[in-house]
């Protein structure tokens, strides 16, 4: 592959930590413990959150409530703990107030003790604010926003008076814990900066929302925990935010239900720790989407080009972003274990400065950048992941995939195994790092099914690749300066199913440390898209038959049934008695295909041209132990 301006961090040896995180959320007071840098996680361990009673309980005893209605520029208050004075509602002590009516231009504010539970039911009220939140909980333990009916709205002033820049700076704004429940509607109008936000804690359990804010539209500064409701935010910022970067044990979001459908100037959800999600369905479009890629002015690969001198690899810089329009990020970790996620990302869809752990869900991602990058550490255990547009599809310094089932299209990379920090921004990508081989960097395939079509590298590891399960195609690329096949270390091969077609001046065959047989056939022409190639033992049953979608020069085919000492037909062409899945045979028979060569593998790593003469296998040096006849 031609080595390509990549992101890296200036060449450390850093002690690797695993990430251990358990929360609390929901409860009275939210509270979370965690240890770990994001510079050096190799795990994600799951968030447990605790949903209280008064956070799902959206009942409420109507005889003991005070009630209060809006009337325009005045409020009448029939009850205790509240007081009015003309359009400004004072709420003064626990308990519940019912609010109904319109206000045009006044102000909800929450001024209770400091342990104090306030809830606010909101049946059938408009309250407006032209020069500050308008709702404000100044001071409360927790303020709870029960939405008991339908057409409730709230909307805020552009410019605020009598306020300092950090608060309030939402529609809606609590200096405590906010929850938010019931099966009502509500929709915020956030013209300052925010929608809902929340200095502490920000639970919701039900509701219909729509948020339109000039910045985040939900924004919980400790936490946020969301297990139910409908969404609908737009965001000039961000979708959904929590910020607190000055406690490692906050700045976490949880996601276990709801259904969300976000359009966001920038990050849809961003977690300044950890970000995990267990379930919900969640449809977004950030920074424009990927039409507004991220990648426009990054440096493209030149064909023919070659590896970098390693003693100029000793050198390398970071850049941060400049704006972030990401799908899902945190800076900790994101661990993912259910859910369906649409992602139309200018920038990564998925992204972590720690690591990624997806363990189940179903991802359809069109991303202007990567499709899924961890800085330290990326685990695929389970799950659908179709990503049908990305610069590169999955991007680590270690990947790991034991599990699932994976589709990338990718105009660089398909799997690409590179540490660093990534430093993509919507001003282009960063071109200017130098990158470096380092042996601590790895694929690792166990299992799973994955399907690649690449413009650069099929599968690219600036260190080690490991396969030992699974099935692995790749439609790769079809110009010399990159491989279906890369690897700086070592590629061992003891398990699994391989058929990777592409180019032919960079192509590698696996190690010959390998347990597992391999064959590297280089053609000298091109063969045409959709041209099969067949592998069938002497009784001529196929072991393999693979037709790559795009035109190619080289194929590596592995499979646990090649056997030393047998020989097997090499053969190009034909027709297949049953449908291809993603180009390969997976049952039936090939037909009306012209012959090429025999033969016997003697060694575990065979590297001929198509008329069965040995030939170099390309940066990984010539084939091993393959005797063609």
């Amino acid at each position: 592959m031609v080595k390509k301006h990549k992101r890296f961090l200036p060449l450390l040896i850093v002690p690797v930590l695993t990430l251990s995180l358990i929360a609390g959320c929901g409860t009275t007071d939210s509270s979370a413990d965690s240890s770990g840098s994001s510079a050096s996680v190799t795990d994600v361990s799951p968030i447990s959150v605790t949903y209280s009673t008064e956070d799902t309980d959206s009942s409420w005893d109507a005889s003991n409530a005070t009630n209060i209605t809006l009337n325009g520029d005045s409020i009448t208050v029939s009850g205790s703990g509240a007081s009015s004075s003309g359009s400004v509602l004072t709420i003064q002590n626990s308990g519940t107030y019912v609010i109904s009516g319109t206000i045009s231009d006044g102000q909800v504010v929450v001024s209770a003790g400091e342990e104090d539970i306030v809830r606010i039911v909101l049946n059938g009220a408009s309250v407006t604010s032209s020069d500050n939140a308008a709702i404000y909980a100044r001071q409360a333990k927790k303020v709870i926003l029960t939405l008991a009916a339908s057409g409730n709205t709230i909307e805020d002033g552009s410019a605020y008076t009598g306020t300092s820049d950090d608060e309030p700076n939402a529609a809606i704004f609590s200096k405590g814990n906010l929850t938010i429940n019931g099966a009502g509607s509500l929709t915020v109008k956030g013209n300052h900066k925010n929608g809902i936000a929340t200095k502490d804690d920000l639970v919701i359990t039900g509701g219909d929302i729509t948020v339109d804010a000039v910045n985040d539209g939900l924004r919980g500064r400790d936490s946020i925990a969301i297990s139910s409701g409908i969404f609908n935010i737009t965001a000039g910022g961000d979708a959904l935010q929590s910020n607190n970067d000055e406690d490692t044990s906050k700045g976490w979001v949880s996601i276990d239900g709801g259904s969300f459908t976000i359009a966001a100037g920038n990050d849809g959800l961003q977690a300044e720790t950890i970000l995990q999600v267990t379930n919900g369905n969640i449809a977004m479009k950030t920074g424009g989407g990927s039409a507004n890629t991220v990648t426009k002015n990054k440096e493209q690969a030149q064909p023919g080009g070659s590896r970098q001198d390693p003693a100029q690899a000793s050198v390398s810089t970071t850049e941060e972003d400049s704006a972030s329009a990401k799908g899902l990020k945190a800076k900790t970790g994101i661990l993912i274990t259910g859910g369906v996620f649409s992602i139309d990302s200018s920038d990564d869809s998925i992204h972590a400065n720690g690591a990624v752990k997806i363990q189940d869900g179903e991802f359809a991602i069109s991303s202007g950048d990567d499709g899924i990058h961890a800085d330290s550490a990326l685990m695929v255990n389970g799950g659908t992941i179709k990503i049908s547009k990305s610069y590169e599809g999955l991007e680590s310094a270690n990947i790991t995939v034991t599990n699932g089932t994976i589709h990338v299209k990718a105009s660089d990379d398909g799997l690409n195994a590179a540490g660093g920090n990534d430093g993509s921004s919507q001003n282009g990508r960063p071109g200017q790092n130098t990158i470096s081989t380092d042996s601590s960097y790895f694929i690792k395939i166990a299992g799973g099914y994955i399907s690649i079509d690449s413009g650069g590298d099929g599968i690219d590891s600036n260190g080690a690749v490991y396969i030992s399960g699974g099935t692995i195609l790749v439609n790769g690329p079809t110009n010399d300066g990159n491989g279906p096949l890369d690897y700086d270390g070592t590629c061992e091969v003891s398990g699994g199913i391989l058929a990777m077609a592409g180019s032919s001046g960079m192509a590698q065959a696996p190690g010959s440390t390998s347990a597992q047989n391999s064959l590297l056939v280089k053609f000298t022409a091109k063969q045409e898209a959709g041209t099969m190639v067949t592998l069938t033992d002497d009784s001529g049953n196929p072991i393999m038959a693979f037709a790559p979608s795009k035109a190619y020069q080289s194929i590596v085919i592995s499979s646990p049934d090649m056997m030393q000492g047998k020989t097997y037909t090499l053969s190009t062409g034909g027709t297949s008695s049953t449908q291809l899945v993603d180009g390969m045979l997976t049952g039936g028979t090939v037909s009306g295909s012209t012959k090429l060569t025999d033969i016997t593998i003697s060694g575990n790593v065979t590297s001929i041209d198509e008329n069965g003469s040995p030939v170099s296998s390309g940066m990984g040096g010539p084939g091993q132990g393959g005797q063609p006849r």
